[in-house]
């Protein structure tokens, strides 16, 4: 099993508690690293220091930085380029989706909006992504 950090770029208060909550739930043991904005999701990232994580859960509706940004600066830089990043968004609109795997998304995600089917898609995120996924050495 992958135990690198998961990093959760999330602005909404009560969707990283439930995502925090459903990744609990599905006992990885993985430590989970939050942004609340793209610019401290990039000063983590590409921070030499810092270990890469598993995989990034990003949304796209970010202060600062937002996360289509986000996700070109990682695709841009020779350290974060493979790793492995989910789109987690309330938006529907195709334009995200397409322009989320134009710049290198490896997955989608609308985020439910019943708590319990919220839960259990985070929990499968988290699993394949950090249990059954086997990414490139960096």
């Amino acid at each position: 099993m992958n135990l690198r950090p998961i990093l959760l770029v999330e602005d909404n208060a009560q969707d990283e508690l439930l995502t925090l909550r459903a990744l609990r739930k599905a006992n990885l043991q993985n430590e989970v690293v939050v942004a609340r904005d793209g610019q401290q999701a990039l000063d983590y990232l590409l921070d030499p220091a810092k270990e890469l994580p598993g995989v990034v859960l990003l949304d796209l509706g970010l202060p600062r930085i937002g996360g289509l940004d986000v996700l070109a600066r990682l695709r841009a830089d020779e350290r974060t380029r493979f790793v492995p990043v989910a789109i987690l968004t309330s938006s529907d609109e195709e334009t995200d989706r397409v322009r989320s795997y134009q710049g290198g998304a490896n997955s989608f995600v609308r985020k439910p909006l019943d708590f319990g089917e919220f839960a259990e898609t985070v929990a499968r995120m988290g699993v394949y992504w950090l249990a059954t996924n086997i990414p490139p050495k960096n």
